[in-house]
């Protein structure tokens, strides 16, 4: 079969033939076919859709990306045969997947002032921060079910603590310009279609700057907060009997004074190194925490010692920060830079990044691995945009621009959704991602 067209007549040709892992309907035959080279992965995608079409009447339009000895194709074939010394003589394999890119935006979730931070671990709802002082539960897109009260500042990080647990009840943190985290238990099961008002179960008071980043231990048993006091401490968060107090309302009633928590909470330990403000944290391990700083370190803390295992100087202020990728072993950060930079430090003797990825125009304001890929991570920049990445390619798999202002932070939501914030006061979710 060979593919004709006035267009490619000036262009080699190579014999090629598709391959894919998904299944049917998706599989194109497996005959070689004789194609031009100077069509690009849109021209490719165009050609599988038609081979799938001839076999299918019914067969609907999909966006498809490619793979060449298990790198992207980010460019014409021509150019990537030469780029990488393939070839031509042979018969071609080239393996597609669905593009991932997210195929449907929902409608725009409204907050009051920026929205600071996001949690999307919990696949049953989103968390945010914003700085209005309050967080929000989000069963969906416009669906907020809690709003959590007590800060006096604006909220600057979330997490939410053993967010894979059975049953509906959680306990989630926020951390504020107010110096302190709070700790609040909802139940997503109950909502009934009204929102309801949560004040915290307690309060933890250690920091004497505002708390920039928070991050829970796997378990969710311990905490840990970064500030502009330079310090982390690390909290006890499962030394609670009950839960906060609950009250159903419509709207907050401004001339009711916040009630006080239950209880408050001292750190356990304080980590202590940093030079200035510890902008990010992540807790992958039990007895393992990484930090970033405007002071351009990152370090990897030995939580029980207290000391740090690890100091890299990357020359650049670090506003975010993510462990992820292969073996759950690669760092990810990104700055006071357009570039998103990612190291391995199972290589020893070398502080050059593994990869850098420069198509954000803006400071990287968060970045975040996909849980069940070693490939795919997600940046977020003031430049207003969110960007896909995949470790086989350098450019963006997509980029998408749901916001009309800097972009604060993003995360992943039920494996095959991006959720982002922004100075817009915007939450955003952008759906239906194919990740393989």
């Amino acid at each position: 079969m060979d593919i004709d067209g006035d267009a490619e007549e000036a262009s080699r040709r190579i014999r090629v033939r598709f391959v894919t892992k998904l299944k049917p309907p998706y599989k194109a035959p497996p005959t070689s076919i004789a194609i031009p080279t100077n069509l690009t992965r849109f021209g490719l995608s165009a050609l599988v859709n038609n081979l799938l079409k001839a076999g299918n009447a019914d067969w609907k339009t999909e966006a498809f990306d490619f793979f060449i000895d298990g790198e992207l194709v980010r460019m014409s074939l021509e150019e990537f045969l030469l780029a990488k010394g393939i070839s031509a003589e042979k018969i071609l394999e080239i393996e597609y997947i669905k593009a991932v890119a997210p195929r449907k935006k929902e409608d725009p979730s409204l907050h009051d002032d920026w929205v600071s931070a996001v949690d999307g671990s919990n696949p049953r709802f989103i968390l945010t921060g914003c700085y209005d002082g309050f967080g929000r539960i989000w069963k969906t897109a416009g669906v907020c079910t809690h709003l959590l009260e007590g800060h006096t500042g604006a909220i600057t990080s979330v997490c939410i603590l053993d967010p894979l647990g059975s049953d509906g009840r959680r306990v989630v943190a926020t951390a504020s310009k107010d110096m302190t985290l709070r700790l609040f238990e909802v139940n997503t099961e109950e909502f009934q279609g009204q929102l309801k008002k949560i004040q915290s179960f307690k309060t933890l008071r250690g920091h004497n700057a505002s708390v920039q980043c928070i991050a829970a231990e796997p378990s969710g048993a311990k905490i840990c907060s970064g500030s502009w006091d330079c310090r982390i401490n690390v909290w006890q968060a499962n030394d609670s009997d009950s839960g906060g107090d609950f009250m159903s309302v419509k709207k907050r009633k401004v001339d009711i004074e916040d009630e006080e928590p239950k209880s408050e909470g001292e750190p356990i330990s304080t980590l202590v190194g940093h030079t200035q403000c510890v902008s990010s944290v992540v807790w992958p391990e039990h007895e393992t925490l990484y930090s970033a700083s405007w002071d351009h370190s990152i370090r990897r803390w030995d939580v029980e010692t207290g000391k740090d295992s690890m100091n890299m100087y990357c020359g650049k202020v670090i506003n975010c920060l993510d462990v992820g990728g292969e073996s759950s072993s690669l760092i990810a950060a990104g700055g006071s830079d357009p570039i998103l930079r990612i190291w391995d430090p199972r290589k020893p003797g070398t502080l050059a990044p593994t990869f850098q990825f420069s198509s954000h125009t803006s400071w990287i304001s968060g970045c975040k691995w996909h849980d069940n890929s070693w490939y795919h991570l997600v940046s977020a920049s003031y430049d207003g945009k969110v960007m896909l990445w995949d470790l086989r390619t350098a450019w963006p798999l997509a980029v998408i621009d749901s916001h009309e202002d800097k972009v604060l932070c993003a995360d992943w939501w039920k494996s095959n959704c991006v959720i982002s914030g922004g100075a817009d006061s915007k939450l955003c979710i952008s759906s239906e991602i194919s990740v393989m």
